[in-house]
């Protein structure tokens, strides 16, 4: 480990030592500084905190919000709740794989791209439903996969020319 790393490391479990149960928030701003929870970051903090490499690795594993490998910079989750599956979402899941050359759970190479498969997004009135980043897209079709993708490379929320079938984003 980097002794920058093992500094900034320090510094997180210095402002959390004194709070009851400070797991959780330490993991929190660990992910928020390097992104992802390495497996060297969480020996670090299970030795530090004095908690067992096995119950930090599966507080860490257990939460959707802790990330253990990298991130890509743009995360496409696609929903798989019931609304979205019926429609179709698991074929929408398959493009983005064979466009982005990647499984669910999986980022290029490249970092540019992460995918995600989500139980709910809550746009079941949208279905099928994809995510990108912070935006939502709705009533989609494997052949919207492109143009989403395309969306990446501008602004997400900048102006587009309207086509006759493109991807409807949810204004919330």
């Amino acid at each position: 480990m980097a002794p920058e790393d093992t500094d900034v490391l320090d510094k997180i479990l210095a402002r959390h030592l004194k709070d009851p149960g400070p797991l959780i928030p330490v993991l929190q701003d660990v992910q928020r500084r390097f992104g992802h929870l390495s497996r060297e970051n969480l020996a670090y903090i299970a030795r530090a905190l004095r908690i067992p490499l096995s119950d930090v690795f599966g507080t860490a594993s257990f939460y959707a919000q802790f990330y253990l490998a990298p991130r890509g910079e743009n995360m496409v989750r696609v929903c798989q709740g019931t609304a979205c599956h019926v429609q179709g979402s698991g074929e929408i899941l398959a493009a983005f794989a064979d466009a982005l050359g990647i499984d669910a759970g999986e980022t290029t190479a490249d970092g540019e791209f992460s995918l995600e498969r989500v139980a709910c997004v809550g746009s079941c009135g949208l279905a099928p439903v994809v995510m990108i980043n912070d935006k939502t897209f709705g009533r989609l079709s494997p052949e919207d996969v492109p143009l989403l993708l395309a969306k990446i490379s501008t602004p997400l929320g900048e102006p587009q020319e309207k086509a006759h079938n493109q991807p409807q984003e949810d204004p919330s």
